[in-house]
């Protein structure tokens, strides 16, 4: 049955944090953030969504078509994880390879929906998932970086799942455009958890993007979660780079 009822209008996309609506919860700095996207058609996302969200869509000329969406494999070093006024210290500070997709919901919200996150640390993942819903798993995973090029490695536990990429850094970019603002300023998440959809809001500083160009790529993640299969032996549409912006989130709402 198709949904009538009114949704709002999407809001104009922001490069720049519209600011938190209370005081952040958690706060973390995001490093050495590799950014790999493919273009894909709404069909191929929308069964995998919380109720209340849609795909958000962009096509590669950064206009809104209404039928592309995007897949990201995003793969970044957590550290100095901090529950205001409070450090965890070093157990707070792990890799994390993670697969998403863009959404907006009846509010008119734009954010991500993390199909699977993957963390090289135990702690950390059974307390991300218990206290946030989000679908963390436990993996062995590591970072390297050096010749101007950052790669990611890991592997789930408990099963033969894997995902490794190398991306070679480029020029630093003056100012994102359109899509690389569509995909990078995602200013929440939507989570699904005991029969409901929150949104949690985060903020940052704007993320200092660069080119990038892969060196080589392996990923089951993908496909794992829902997606379909083959897609990440194609050439990826957007391949960026971060060096990390420090982020914080609010209660969901």
């Amino acid at each position: 049955m198709t949904d009538t009822r009114p949704t709002q209008t999407a809001p104009s996309l922001q490069a720049v944090a519209p600011g938190l609506p209370g005081r952040p919860w958690i706060s973390q700095d995001w490093l050495d953030v590799v950014f790999v996207h493919w273009r894909v058609d709404v069909s191929a996302v929308a069964p995998l969504l919380p109720v209340g969200t849609r795909p958000d869509t962009m096509a590669l000329d950064g206009t809104d078509d209404g039928v592309t969406t995007w897949v990201g494999l995003i793969a970044f070093r957590f550290e100095d994880t901090r529950f205001p006024p409070f450090s965890v210290g070093s157990v707070g500070d792990f890799v994390e390879v993670n697969v998403r997709v863009y959404t907006i919901d009846e509010q008119g919200q734009r954010g991500v929906v993390f199909l699977s996150l993957d963390a090289g640390k135990l702690l950390p993942t059974v307390g991300a998932r218990v206290a946030t819903g989000l679908p963390y798993r436990w993996a062995v995973a590591e970072s390297r970086s050096g010749d101007g090029r950052v790669g990611y490695a890991m592997r789930r536990h408990g099963t033969h799942l894997r995902s490794m990429v190398d991306v070679r850094v480029g020029d630093l970019l003056d100012e994102p455009g359109p899509l690389e603002t569509f995909l990078t300023a995602r200013w929440g998440m939507h989570v699904h958890r005991a029969g409901r959809t929150r949104f949690w809001p985060n903020e940052h500083e704007s993320w200092p993007l660069h080119r990038a160009s892969v060196v080589s790529l392996r990923d089951d993640l993908v496909g794992a979660a829902g997606l379909p299969f083959g897609l990440t032996e194609l050439e990826p549409d957007s391949v960026l780079y971060s060096s990390g912006v420090t982020t914080r989130f609010g209660r969901g709402r």
